[in-house]
C-alpha cells in the first residue's frame, strides 16, 4: 500500500481512480473546481469538503440535535472510535456465509473503478464462499442494464441467496459517483428481482 500511495501520489483518489480530485483537500487551495464529467453526469470533486464545512456550521449541529462531546469538530475519519488492530484482521467473509446459511439473501457489490476494494477481490471472496457452501452458479456472469447503457456485471448462486453484482463506472462510494445505477441495483435486490437483462 506504501508502494502504491507513493506511486499514485495524493493526485489520484484511490476510491475512484478515474475522477479528479478536489484540490482544496489535497492542497488546501481553491474552494471551486470545475466539476468532472462522467457520463452525462456532473460530479462534484469536492463534496467531501463541503459537507464537513456543512456538518460542522453550529446550527446544522443544533437542527440535528448533534452533541460533539469531546470531538473538537466533525471529520469523515476520527480517531473517536478506537478498533483493535488484530481485530480488523478478522475476516468478515465467514459472517456473510453465516447469514447466507441462515436463508438471509446477500448481495456484495463493487464499483469498477475502486482501486481500495477492487471488484476482482470481491468477485473472487464471494465465488470462493460460493464453491466452500456448495452454492451452484444460477444464471452464469452476465451484463445488467440501466436504461439504454451496461449498468455492470452480476452473478448469482444458488437459489439467489448470495449474489455479486459491479457497478459499472462507479467509485468506492456507488452511489456517489452512480446514483441511477445504484437505485437500479439496490431495487432489484430488495424487490427480489433480478437485475435488468435486456435494455429499458
Amino acid at each position: 500500500m506504501n508502494q502504491v500511495t507513493r506511486e499514485t501520489s495524493r493526485f489520484v483518489d484511490k476510491y475512484d481512480v478515474t475522477l479528479d480530485i478536489c484540490l482544496s483537500s489535497v492542497l488546501s487551495q481553491s474552494k471551486v473546481l470545475t466539476p468532472h464529467e462522467q457520463v452525462g453526469q456532473r460530479i462534484d470533486v469536492c463534496v467531501e469538503d463541503e459537507t464537513v464545512r456543512y456538518l460542522n456550521r453550529r446550527d446544522v449541529q443544533a437542527a440535528m440535535h448533534a452533541r460533539l462531546i469531546g470531538v473538537d469538530k466533525w471529520a469523515v475519519c476520527s480517531s473517536v472510535l478506537e478498533y483493535e488492530l488484530l481485530n480488523l484482521q478478522i475476516p468478515t467473509i465467514n459472517i456473510v456465509g453465516s447469514l447466507v446459511k441462515s436463508g438471509i439473501r446477500v448481495l456484495v457489490y463493487s464499483g469498477d473503478q475502486d482501486s481500495v476494494i477492487p471488484l476482482t477481490g470481491s468477485r473472487t471472496l464471494v465465488q470462493n464462499l460460493a464453491h466452500d457452501m456448495g452454492l451452484k452458479t444460477t444464471p452464469p456472469y452476465r451484463v445488467w442494464f440501466e436504461g439504454q447503457q451496461v449498468g455492470g456485471w452480476t452473478q448469482v448462486y444458488g437459489a439467489g441467496t448470495l449474489s455479486f453484482a459491479t457497478i459499472r463506472g462507479a467509485s468506492h462510494e456507488a452511489p456517489f459517483s452512480q446514483p441511477g445505477r445504484s437505485l437500479v441495483l439496490f431495487r432489484a435486490f430488495l424487490q427480489g428481482q433480478p437485475l435488468p437483462e435486456t435494455f429499458s
